[in-house]
């Protein structure tokens, strides 16, 4: 019997970017998280995996840092409403397959890092959704908290006052912006045509700043995997929309023999194909890091016919520390600690440079 069909482009060979080989920490910490918002989490955490520390509390650090940000208006407290004015957090730990937590639609808890890790800890089951999630919590001793936050709550006032002014994150005439770990730049403000794009290339992340997403991978000295993702899902959604980040095998998947992936971008894309399990048993099968992340962005194109309006990007990373990044388009970075320190990147690979 055929193993993932579904899976069998040819793995072609690929001209690997220079940076690449200084990307390979076998045996080293290692923390990788998307977008560059991702970057003051990792320095906060760096210091302890180093020393030893937990993977997995690394991974909640870093997502915890976004959460509690308000200016990261797709994570936490900053987080935008659905298109009723409620916010409602999703995110997921994990460990391998078997050890694995989730927490979808909470109202009354910031740190939804957190409360998914007590799911996986505290409880038999792999998913806690609605008030069942923020009940746990709060019986854990974890504090309640209002979501909304004054910046996100204008921008929902404005997008129901004038839906037009301020486009839903499902129409895509409006670009995202993405100024950088300490943006504090305007809201849903539209992006020039990708042909009138004349911006260096270290800013094109702007375009995508309501990207939605922040999944952390991490490996300990102990060469321990761990991962997480943290989000508040699509500005204005319908009510009790969950996209892809708290799913597991979806936005995230990590599998200690062999690896660990995270997705990021247009949810429903990445749900559609599994992206995080189906670039983990790439990787299984023999792909690299990078030729995972790739033949991932090549199905979602098969299967969805992206718009030039859509980004998705894919983080993998093998067992031993090697990885990659690939993305749809322009724009995507990454944040990436070693012991050398912490940097944001560029992709390794985008399908369609220009874009």
């Amino acid at each position: 019997m055929k193993r993932l069909t579904f899976l069998t482009p040819c793995l072609s060979a690929i001209a690997w970017p220079a940076r690449f080989s200084e990307d390979l920490f076998v045996n080293k910490p290692l923390l990788l998280g998307t977008w560059s918002f991702a970057q003051r989490g990792i320095e906060a955490a760096l210091g302890d995996l180093v020393s030893g520390g937990d993977p997995l509390d690394a991974c909640e650090v870093v997502c915890s840092t976004a959460e509690r940000d308000e200016q990261v208006d797709s994570v936490g407290y900053g987080g935008f409403p659905d298109a009723s004015g409620v916010v409602t957090l999703d995110a997921c730990v994990m460990r391998s397959p078997s050890r694995s937590g989730s927490a979808c639609c909470l109202r009354r808890h910031v740190d939804a890092t957190r409360v998914a890790r007590l799911v996986m800890e505290e409880t038999p089951h792999m998913m806690l959704v609605g008030h069942a999630a923020d009940a746990l919590a709060s019986s854990k001793g974890m504090e309640e908290s209002e979501l909304l936050s004054p910046l996100a709550r204008a921008a929902w006032l404005k997008w129901r006052l004038d839906p037009d002014s301020v486009k839903q994150a499902s129409d895509h005439s409006y670009r995202p912006r993405d100024g950088g770990p300490e943006h504090a730049g305007p809201l849903f403000t539209p992006a020039p045509p990708s042909d009138q794009l004349t911006r260096p290339e270290e800013d094109l992340e702007q375009r995508w700043h309501h990207h939605d997403t922040i999944g952390v991978l991490a490996i300990g000295s102990n060469g321990e995997l761990a991962g997480a993702c943290s989000t508040s899902g699509l500005p204005f959604k319908r009510p009790g929309r969950v996209g892809d980040s708290p799913i597991i095998g979806h936005g995230l998947y990590v599998d200690p023999e062999v690896g660990m992936a995270v997705a990021t971008g247009e949810g429903e894309f990445v749900m559609g194909v599994c992206g995080g399990f189906a670039a983990v048993e790439l990787m299984r099968q023999g792909a690299s890091p990078l030729e995972a992340a790739r033949i991932v962005l090549e199905r979602i194109e098969r299967v969805f016919t992206p718009t030039v309006d859509h980004q998705v990007a894919v983080i993998a990373c093998s067992a031993d520390g090697t990885h990659a990044s690939a993305a749809l388009r322009d724009g995507f970075r990454s944040a990436v600690g070693t012991p050398e320190g912490v940097r944001t990147v560029d992709p390794d690979l985008v399908l369609h440079p220009g874009t």
